[in-house]
């Protein structure tokens, strides 16, 4: 889920909204300055952290994908037509093992 950048600007015309419905005018001067900086600096901040979660998201899913594939790689089935001589040699060996008997 991607999020819409947030304007510069946007978060200001909110937050003066909402005090206008308050009651409270925001007059051009230096109090509305302060609070029109404060707002695009909370909007710039809101957008980088938005971007570093989805890079970090896009990260995780490769990582994911890439242990999957090992996971599938070493817990599939193995075919008897890819077995290797040495495979083959070490089943035997472990298979004539198991049917010896212990000397007392």
């Amino acid at each position: 889920m991607i999020m819409k950048q947030i304007e510069k600007d946007e978060l200001f015309d909110h937050v003066s909204t909402f005090f206008k419905d308050k009651g409270v005018e925001l007059k051009e001067g230096v109090y509305t300055r302060g609070v029109r900086m404060g707002c695009q600096f909370l909007a710039d901040a809101i957008n980088l952290s938005q971007e570093g979660v989805q890079r970090a998201r896009n990260q995780f899913d490769k990582t994911l994908a890439q242990m999957r594939q090992v996971i599938h790689e070493k817990t599939a089935p193995k075919s008897a037509k890819r077995k290797s001589s040495s495979q083959k040699t070490r089943a035997k060996a472990r298979n004539s093992k198991s049917g010896r008997r212990k000397r007392t």
